[in-house]
């Protein structure tokens, strides 16, 4: 082929590929028009809520000064106390509250729940600092589909044998 040949065959292509992408825009197809995924979507089940989504939405919460979104992991007792305490601190107070408290945290390690009866688990939490290990347990009950948080034990200092960032070699 030809340099002259492999130019107007370039150009045809792209040319082509122009019109294609015209043609496409007009008519606003999209790759997915036409297919059914319904029976692919329909056939997978719902993942169950578990005790850990809830620690996990409750800390995520916490970290980014979501006030709505941390009380929303609670009920009962617990979630009127947050409410009473974000009323007395104001929303803006408890937020910065939230996120100085978990500043600190490098790191989150969740046990698997004991369960208590067939609707109530108690959850350990280990929170990891630079110089220092705290675990809690949390207790959750299921409320319809979702795990909700009903009460928390005080944080109890943990034995580091190995402070976080101590180098490996």
């Amino acid at each position: 082929m030809t340099k002259d040949t492999k130019a107007k065959f370039v150009t045809g292509i792209v040319i082509a590929g122009v019109v294609v992408a015209v043609a496409v825009k007009r008519t606003g197809w999209k790759p997915s028009d036409g297919i059914d995924t319904a029976p692919i979507l329909s056939s997978q089940p719902d993942k169950e809520a578990e005790p850990r989504d809830t620690i996990y939405a409750m800390l995520d919460a916490a970290r980014d000064g979501d006030v709505e979104a941390y009380i929303r992991c609670y009920n009962g007792e617990m979630a009127r106390q947050l409410e009473q305490s974000t009323t007395e601190m104001t929303r803006d107070g408890f937020a910065k509250y939230l996120q100085d408290r978990n500043r600190e945290i490098k790191g989150i390690a969740i046990n698997e729940p004991e369960e208590a009866s067939s609707n109530k688990v108690r959850v350990r939490v280990e929170y990891v600092y630079q110089d220092r290990n705290e675990a809690q347990f949390f207790y959750l009950e299921k409320a319809g589909s979702d795990w909700m948080i009903t009460g928390a034990d005080s944080t109890q200092r943990v034995p580091t044998l190995v402070p976080y960032g101590t180098p490996v070699y």
